[in-house]
């Protein structure tokens, strides 16, 4: 499957979300967003060897005029700080990019909010393109318009929406994604199923070996399917002040989770895997869907080769003290997207923490 994909993101900030390979090749399309005279590319050191000369060149022939500088950042979430982003803005301040600039973001979701946030914060909001290389980045991260540094208190506390101009998901990536990052992605991919639609659950396991085997036609209506949810979700709910917290299925424990490994242990799409299986269990203990339907999803995540279980040295107390200081939790108490059944996912405010901790430890 050779045809580009394109999924519509509607809203007070419309967009289109591109998908199929070769995109990153394709001068036109690239800067049909870019308004200005400067292009700035944020890649990491990963990335960048791999795409960033041919993503430059090919902006670079559309506009001859133009200046287009490329910028690096270490790879991992590692570079998700505020020292790094304090770097981006000073390079755009060199580099002397005005008002109608463009940040292209080149890489996965670490890349994406770091110079998402870059776009939002220099001259109180540039243009951002996201050009995600990642699966989980094409899939979440670049989709919506939520950008973000960490903290050693936390992940995402610093940071704001900013809708892309536009989104490039080009297939042709993932050839070179490293097995791990791959299976991370999927992740997300089943977070759609569980959060909203059963039947593509269904899908995910009857297509399971083609996704790991990173068949072209699975990986784009994976993609696509993804996208088009949380596209609607996104167009309903831009800021997250209702629906939009349904795409946080499981994120609540993987956050504490990866903030308490220091960023350093299990990665994004890994945390969520297991803080999945864990608000799945979590909405059995509360009695609002059958066990049956955790150990369902634990199964599937596992076919991914995804973890679905925390791993045995992290402290459930300490777990526990992140969560209150996550985002989604208020001043009621803890509050978890559950779910009543696979595909009917809802959010759940005043969970008591003693039910927490039951499924915190084994």
């Amino acid at each position: 499957m050779n045809a580009v994909r394109t999924v519509e993101v509607g809203g007070d900030a419309p967009y289109p979300i591109h998908i199929g390979p070769g995109l990153l090749g394709d001068g036109a399309l690239l800067a049909r967003p870019w308004r200005g005279r400067h292009a700035l590319v944020v890649s990491d050191t990963h990335v960048a060897p791999l795409y960033a000369p041919g993503v430059a060149a090919a902006l670079q022939a559309q506009r001859p005029q133009a200046q287009v500088l490329v910028s690096c950042v270490p790879a991992g979430e590692a570079a998700k700080t505020l020292d790094h982003f304090a770097e981006l803005v000073r390079e755009l301040a060199d580099f002397g990019a005005t008002r109608d600039a463009c940040v292209y973001a080149l890489g996965g979701g670490v890349v994406g909010d770091l110079a998402g946030f870059a776009a939002a914060c220099w001259m109180r909001g540039i243009d951002v393109v996201q050009l995600p290389t990642t699966l989980l980045a094409m899939v979440d991260s670049s989709v919506g318009g939520k950008t973000a540094v960490d903290l050693p208190q936390g992940k995402n506390l610093v940071g704001a929406f900013h809708p892309p101009r536009a989104v490039l998901a080009d297939t042709a990536t993932l050839r070179t994604l490293p097995e791990r990052e791959l299976r991370a992605g999927l992740a997300e991919v089943v977070k759609y199923g569980a959060i909203a639609d059963a039947p593509f659950l269904d899908w995910l396991e009857r297509n399971a070996q083609a996704l790991l085997a990173r068949d072209d036609a699975a990986l784009a209506e994976a993609i696509a399917r993804s996208c088009a949810h949380k596209a609607a979700i996104v167009e309903r709910d831009p800021r997250e002040h209702g629906e939009r917290a349904l795409l946080n299925f499981g994120h609540t424990f993987a956050h504490a989770i990866e903030a308490e490994q220091g960023y350093g242990g299990l990665n994004h799409g890994e945390a969520v895997a297991v803080g999945m299986v864990l608000a799945a269990r979590l909405s059995a203990r509360l009695g609002l869907a059958a066990p049956a339907d955790a150990e369902r999803l634990a199964a599937l995540l596992a076919r991914f080769g995804l973890p679905v279980a925390l791993p045995p040295a992290l402290d459930a107390e300490a777990l526990l003290a992140r969560m209150r200081l996550d985002k989604k939790a208020q001043a009621g108490g803890l509050r978890f997207v559950l779910w009543d059944r696979a595909g009917a996912a809802r959010v759940v405010a005043g969970v008591d923490e003693d039910a927490v901790r039951a499924v915190l430890r084994p």
